[in-house]
């Protein structure tokens, strides 16, 4: 079969449509289908058109329906679509509507729809591979990861702020890694490495060199104000890499509401007080990791592929 992979990112730049489209296109090439990926629908043939993002491929969507009225098309949604565009953008609602199909990436953002798109709504987990390698991890630091592109809707200098409010016994250390695409923050992330001991910016790095540096911490740090489902989550988890992040719906729908790692948004103090007592509370961290191990076959790639397998085999295709 032919499908179109619609992502309103360049796969050129590494953020998280173009992430999630490039990973979707090997798992369906595995399933032995011919797949390509644009940034929009200019006519193409395909058999099967899947859309990231309701709002921003939205004029693809519209066009692709109005051409072929019986093939079927999947609406992938994601975190600006679930948290921000839908509530306000009729042509995100308008989306849905000509859906076959949508895609959730974590089951909370199925709340936020109405029940004719809840009722064609498939949530698949994003998946992801631990590295082949890992290297030691610190005897003298207790290093953390922040692995976030410098973008304010990321929040990803709060861990760096609840560093400065360890006690001078805490062993504590700050490891981020991400690519400023933000003038303003990007200086305050330069300021911060100067002036905060605690907190170092590694700057873009490679994806392989972002796997090692999660496996070689103790503890990911995710501060995001939305998610649609994050993909660094998932990499933490197949890793066995406990994580504190915002108490956000993407990432709750991510680890679920039992999950004891979350703190208020935007909240340093609440941070703070978490990464200390995962530093200190030897219990409180073996109950993190547990509930991690617990979930690594959520997180899989066998798991994503089956739930592409069978969202496939439920669609109609009238060519």
């Amino acid at each position: 079969m032919k499908i179109l992979i619609v992502t309103p990112e360049s796969t050129a730049v590494p953020l998280g449509n173009s992430v999630t489209a490039a990973r979707w296109a090997g798992i369906l090439r595995t399933l032995n289908h011919d797949v390509d990926i644009r940034n929009s629908w200019s006519g193409e043939e395909c058999d099967l058109l899947i859309a990231l993002h309701a709002h921003r491929s939205a004029d693809s969507i519209e066009k692709f329906r109005s051409v072929h009225r019986d093939r079927p098309l999947i609406v992938a949604l994601t975190g600006t679509d679930v948290y921000r565009d839908l509530p306000t953008s009729q042509a995100a609602k308008r989306s849905l509507a000509l859906a076959t199909g949508i895609v959730a990436l974590q089951e909370f953002a199925v709340q936020e729809l109405d029940e004719s798109a809840r009722a064609k709504t498939n949530v698949i987990y994003q998946s992801a591979v631990p590295p082949e390698t890992a290297e030691p991890r610190s005897g003298d630091c207790f290093d953390v990861c922040v692995l976030s592109h410098l973008r304010k809707v990321k929040d990803p200098l709060r861990a760096a702020y609840a560093a400065r409010l360890m006690p001078p016994s805490s062993r504590l250390r700050i490891k981020h890694a991400g690519r400023a695409l933000e003038p303003q923050l990007e200086a305050e992330a330069r300021e911060e490495a100067r002036t905060n001991s605690r907190y170092h910016w590694l700057v873009e790095q490679s994806h392989e060199a972002a796997m090692r540096l999660l496996v070689s911490s103790r503890l990911l740090v995710v501060s995001s104000t939305i998610e649609g489902g994050a993909n660094v989550i998932a990499e933490a988890v197949v890793c066995g890499i406990p994580v504190l992040c915002s108490n956000i719906p993407g990432n709750i729908g991510m680890l679920g509401t039992a999950y004891p790692g979350y703190f208020a948004l935007r909240n340093t103090q609440h941070l703070a007080e978490l990464l200390q007592r995962v530093e200190c509370d030897r219990s409180f961290m073996t109950t993190l990791q547990e509930l991690i191990a617990s979930l690594q076959y959520r997180f899989s790639l066998e798991h994503e592929i089956a739930c592409w397998e069978q969202l496939l085999g439920t669609l109609d295709f009238c060519l």
